[in-house]
C-alpha cells in the first residue's frame, strides 16, 4: 500500500474563504435581491433590540463554528468502524483554527461527504431559507458559513481526482489527509 500526505495550506484556504464567499454572495444574495428586493425598506438587517441581540447574534455565529466541526464528526463516525470512539476535537492555536479529526481511514466518497456537510447544513440551508422567508441574518449566516467551509470545500476538491478506491485518513495535526492507495504489482 502505498501512503500519500496531502495538506492544504490555511492562509490559502483564507484567501479562498473570501473567494467562496463572493461568489456565494453574488450567488445568493442575487436571488435574494431578485426575489426580496422590492421589499428591502421592511427587511430586518440585524437582529433588532437591545445590545443583547447584538450579543446573541454574535454568539450563535460562534455557536456556528462548533456546530461545524460536531458535523464533521459526526458525519465521520457515521462511516467509521468505531463510531465516535474514532473521532476527536480540537484547535490550532497558531491559526485559531477549530478542527474535528477522525482516526480510521475510510473510502474517498464518504469522507467528501463529512468535508461537505457542514457547508450544506449551516451554508446551503440558511441561505435557501433566507430566500423563502426575506431574512438577511439567515442570508448572512449561511454565506458566513459556506466561506467558512472554503478549506472544506478545497480538500473534497482534491479528493476528486482520486480512485473512489482508495482510503483517506484524516491528518492528526494539520489540515489535510493521507491517501492510501493499493500498490499494483509489477508484471
Amino acid at each position: 500500500m502505498r501512503e500519500r500526505k496531502v495538506t492544504i495550506n490555511l492562509v490559502k484556504a483564507n484567501v479562498f474563504g473570501i473567494v467562496v464567499f463572493l461568489v456565494a454572495a453574488i450567488v445568493f444574495g442575487g436571488l435574494f435581491l431578485l426575489i426580496w428586493g422590492h421589499r428591502l425598506d421592511e427587511i430586518h438587517m440585524l437582529p433588532e433590540g437591545s445590545a443583547w441581540s447584538g450579543i446573541a447574534f454574535v454568539a450563535i455565529l460562534m455557536l456556528g463554528i462548533v456546530v461545524h466541526e460536531l458535523i464533521h464528526g459526526a458525519t465521520w463516525a457515521c462511516f467509521a468502524k468505531r463510531g465516535f470512539k474514532s473521532i476527536s476535537y480540537g484547535v490550532i492555536w497558531k491559526y485559531l483554527t477549530p478542527y474535528a479529526h477522525c482516526d480510521e481511514p475510510m473510502h474517498i466518497r464518504p469522507y467528501q461527504l463529512a468535508c461537505l456537510m457542514p457547508c450544506f447544513l449551516l451554508g446551503i440551508v440558511p441561505s435557501v431559507v433566507s430566500l423563502f422567508t426575506g431574512s438577511f441574518p439567515w442570508l448572512f449566516f449561511g454565506l458566513l458559513y459556506i466561506a467558512a467551509a472554503a478549506g472544506d470545500i478545497w480538500m473534497a476538491w482534491l479528493l476528486q481526482k482520486e480512485n473512489p478506491q482508495s482510503t483517506v485518513l484524516d491528518h492528526p495535526s494539520e489540515a489535510g489527509f493521507y491517501i492510501y492507495d493499493e500498490e499494483e504489482s509489477e508484471m
